[in-house]
């Protein structure tokens, strides 16, 4: 059994930020984003380095973004890649996907 993944963190630093999760050795699982206005971010990388992998750390990521969009009433435009295959993966998030 995978040990359980660390909390994920939100770094916010005024018109960008990023969601991390922490792992061993100082590794870090990132996901960027950059505000557009007070109701769009952008989701523009996600990197997961090989500790993480396997464990489902990059859907998390995107997940808790998503998440957190939907209680802010905000929409997401998912350019990062990864995200973006996330989104298509997931057509219950529609509602904050910015069209």
């Amino acid at each position: 059994m995978a040990d359980q993944l660390p909390e994920i963190e939100l770094e916010d630093r005024g018109s960008k930020g990023r969601y991390v999760l922490r792992g061993p050795g100082g590794a870090e699982a990132e996901m960027t984003f950059t505000k557009i206005g007070e109701h769009q971010l952008i989701i523009d990388h996600t990197e997961v380095p090989d500790v993480f992998r396997g464990q489902g750390a990059g859907l998390r990521l995107v997940t808790r973004a998503v998440e957190d969009a939907r209680a802010a009433g905000k929409k997401i435009i998912p350019l990062c890649p990864f995200a973006n295959a996330q989104f298509r993966r997931h057509p219950e998030w529609a509602d904050v996907l910015k069209h």
